[in-house]
């Protein structure tokens, strides 16, 4: 089929360079444009960007010219990685002019007419997109991804959410990827644990209850569940690891909540979508299992991997949940909403 023309919006950054690589050879999009700031703007992307990744900066993007963050000649569909001081602004007017904006920055998120999607678990709140359009009178749309480690914790929860989630207790070890470029100070952090992540804990307790959450038809009813989180950075370069407790009222036995874990999947596997992982859920055996180093980059990033579920004397069971913060958590994330959107006929002209 004929590719569909995608941009960037924050392009030069590192959420930005890791949608430029994610989306390289991709079957269904194909990059045409990328934006960034008034100092980025009128420069090749080659000439504008600091390229942090592994790797080299893939060729077909080097010589395509940065633009203004402004609606005109960019493609409908447009990926944005934009820094949330800025974000307000600019996707709402994309939005506004009729483009389809796929959001990795956090400040639509929580907007009760605004999608906050992670196809396996949700793909029934894109519903809210008719309704955000009447209420804000634009032929544009924008859906939005979770934050990283919020990503992490719900597709763990997901498989579980049948047996009646009551009450998660969840304690993230996460990655100085996430922290973006320059990111953390090498004093702070060497040889260290920081025990705050301004902001994070609040998205991850919030996001999660509207993930889990159902549609009734006008908005989404959170998930009746306490949640909270305590977050910190550790010295991992990329893999969000989180080690969660949580009381469920169905009172499953360990296999039963084993077997829910292992056989868990979701639309995106039904329609087998180019960057949906076959197993978007993967439980590990091995007593050490997930670890960073070795685990998070597996299945190009884009599967949640669980390990160590065992009971919990002050809930029910407790285990350890990994995923890549900036495929998975970020870039990966959007790109395979898109996917789902697009299945969806919600990319449409």
């Amino acid at each position: 089929m004929r590719k569909i023309e995608v941009g960037i919006l924050g392009a030069t950054g590192m959420v930005g360079q890791h949608f430029v690589r994610f989306l390289q050879d991709h079957p269904w999009f194909e990059l045409t444009w990328v934006g960034a700031s008034d100092r980025s703007a009128g420069k090749k992307y080659r000439d504008a960007t600091s390229w942090r990744l592994d790797g080299a900066m893939p060729s077909p993007v080097a010589d395509l010219m940065v633009e203004e963050c402004k609606p005109g000649n960019a493609p409908r569909l447009v990926f944005s990685a934009t820094d949330a001081s800025v974000a307000t602004e600019i996707e709402q007017a994309f939005a506004q002019a009729g483009h389809v904006v796929v959001s990795n920055s956090r400040n639509h998120r929580m907007e009760t007419d605004v999608p906050l999607l992670v196809p396996e678990l949700n793909p029934g709140h894109l519903q809210l997109i008719p309704l955000q359009r009447q209420r804000r009178g634009w032929s544009g749309q924008i859906v939005t991804n979770p934050n990283c480690s919020t990503v992490v914790l719900t597709m763990a929860l997901g498989p579980l959410k049948p047996f009646g989630i009551t009450r998660v207790i969840a304690t993230t070890m996460q990655a100085l990827s996430g922290a973006g470029y320059p990111g953390v100070a090498s004093m702070d952090i060497t040889a260290n644990v920081i025990p705050f992540i301004g902001g994070e804990e609040e998205k991850m307790q919030q996001e999660t209850q509207k993930i889990l959450g159902d549609f009734r038809g006008d908005r989404v009813e959170p998930l009746a569940a306490r949640v909270s989180a305590h977050c910190n950075r550790v010295p991992v370069v990329d893999g969000h690891t989180v080690t969660v407790s949580v009381e469920l009222s169905a009172k499953p036995s360990e296999q039963e909540l084993i077997a829910a874990l292992r056989g868990f999947t979701g639309v995106p596997q039904e329609r087998q979508l180019p960057s949906a992982p076959a197993h978007p859920v993967i439980y590990m055996e091995e007593s050490n299992r997930p670890q960073p180093r070795r685990d998070a980059g597996r299945e190009r990033g884009m599967a949640a991997f669980v390990g160590r579920v065992r009971e919990c004397p002050a809930l029910d069971y407790k285990f350890v949940a990994l995923g890549h913060n900036t495929i998975r958590g970020a870039a990966g994330a959007a790109v395979l909403n898109a996917e789902l959107m697009h299945s969806e006929g919600l990319l449409d002209s």
